[in-house]
């Protein structure tokens, strides 16, 4: 990395002392609280934010500034999340997802092993286009129950088979924010590549070990 670019990055004029971090740590538990409490991230957050104003952490004339850099930073973000949203629901609409399965698993007849790798590639394959496993699971659940059922998996088996399947797209999907919230920071300085220093390396270390052992799992339960 350019370290001149992440010491002009860094606010290194800061001082911190007890006080800043005190701070600091209000503020995070005041986000995290009224986002509980209201139910709202973007209500939590603007909490932390004027918290950091009111006490003088944040100068009032940075205030803007600071505000604005970071929007900047999560624009990329909010805009890779609005593309997978829409990717998501062209393919629920158009059913192509059941197309998909159907045709993976229509010529495997009675062979377990195969039948549970094909799922977990398919649901990698889905999750890593819409980018969250919590969208995808009630989406290959109706589809992979019924079947892992029909090839004779067990109940822990198809939970393990249901559960790998949507862990492993979000993991390594560019547009999870598992994926997104590292690169949001790392990239702070302007460094950093979202696919090449943080998908690739996220799916190659995290996403191939757990398709091995999700279909370990459902092969041994």
């Amino acid at each position: 990395y350019n370290l001149d670019a992440i010491a002009r990055t860094e606010r290194v004029d800061v001082n911190y002392n007890g006080g800043t971090l005190l701070v600091a740590v209000i503020a995070i538990v005041a986000a995290f609280v009224v986002q509980l409490w209201l139910g709202s991230m973007i209500l939590g957050a603007l909490a932390g934010f004027v918290l950091f104003n009111l006490s003088g952490v944040v100068k009032w004339k940075e205030a803007d500034d600071l505000f604005t850099e970071g929007m900047k930073m999560l624009a990329m973000i909010g805009f890779i999340m609005i593309a997978a949203s829409g990717f998501a629901e062209v393919m629920r609409e158009t059913g192509e997802i059941t197309t998909l399965v159907e045709s993976s698993v229509g010529t495997i007849g009675d062979n377990k092993a195969l039948a549970a790798l094909l799922m977990l590639v398919v649901g990698l394959l889905i999750t890593m286009g819409i980018g969250s496993s919590f969208s995808t699971i009630p989406i290959i659940a109706a589809l992979y129950v019924p079947l892992a059922l029909e090839l004779g998996f067990s109940p822990l088996a198809i939970v393990a088979l249901v559960g790998t399947a949507g862990a492993l797209g979000d993991a390594g999907s560019p547009a999870s924010d598992s994926t997104l919230g590292p690169t949001a920071g790392l990239n702070v300085d302007g460094q950093h590549n979202h696919i090449w220093d943080t998908v690739v390396p996220t799916f190659l270390h995290y996403n191939l070990p757990l398709l091995g052992f999700g279909w370990v799992a459902a092969m041994v339960l």
